[in-house]
């Protein structure tokens, strides 16, 4: 079974490299071989893991050939899974450079990271870029709709763990409200002795 983010990724030169460093045989059985293609639609995990994240890596590339990458961030769920192939998310005033806008004038290639570095998993995604603007609105300038092309699950071995703050504030406070517990226990032990 052909995957589809190699079909894209795994250019002549791409390939040319891989036969160098001796890992070309394995990545051609495991990613091309076959009609069918995988990974050419989100399932079911991987829209789960999309809902879950509170940002992500964004990549277009301009009319000179340069890429440019830019970080999106907000609540879990920003980023919509509107089905297998598309996802949306409402591009808010920010620093008014408009590089990624501008960058889709002449091409509409995307790439995309998601990490959940407190559980090292990294989504790649790539597919193209449309825009809707939104006159009028209050907050939202446009939006963003991402129509896959493919994914891929990247490797977790030099993903850092880090957790979030509201995470890690839960976790203290569900820890202090134990102490807290444990500590009338032994006062109320203490009295009855």
């Amino acid at each position: 079974m052909r995957h589809a983010f190699a079909n894209i990724a795994f250019t002549p030169a791409v390939r040319d490299a891989q036969a160098r460093d001796g890992s070309r045989a394995q990545y051609a059985r495991a990613f091309e071989s076959g009609d069918d293609v995988r990974n050419a639609e989100l399932g079911h995990d991987e829209a789960a893991f999309i809902h879950a994240q509170r940002s992500f890596y964004m990549a277009t590339v301009s009319e000179t050939g340069w890429p440019y990458v830019q970080h999106r961030g907000g609540e879990p769920g920003f980023l919509r899974v509107i089905d297998a192939k598309t996802l949306s998310f409402a591009d808010l005033p920010g620093n008014r450079q408009f590089i990624s806008v501008g960058n889709l004038a002449n091409d509409d290639r995307v790439a995309m990271i998601l990490m959940d570095y407190a559980h090292r998993q990294r989504l790649k995604l790539l597919g193209r870029l449309s825009v809707e603007e939104q006159p009028g609105a209050t907050r939202t300038e446009r939006t963003m709709t991402i129509h896959v092309e493919a994914f891929d699950w990247n490797c977790p071995k030099y993903i850092p763990v880090r957790f979030e703050v509201e995470d890690v504030q839960r976790v203290l406070d569900e820890r202090d409200a134990r102490i807290k517990e444990l500590e009338a226990q032994v006062a109320a032990l203490r009295r009855t002795q």
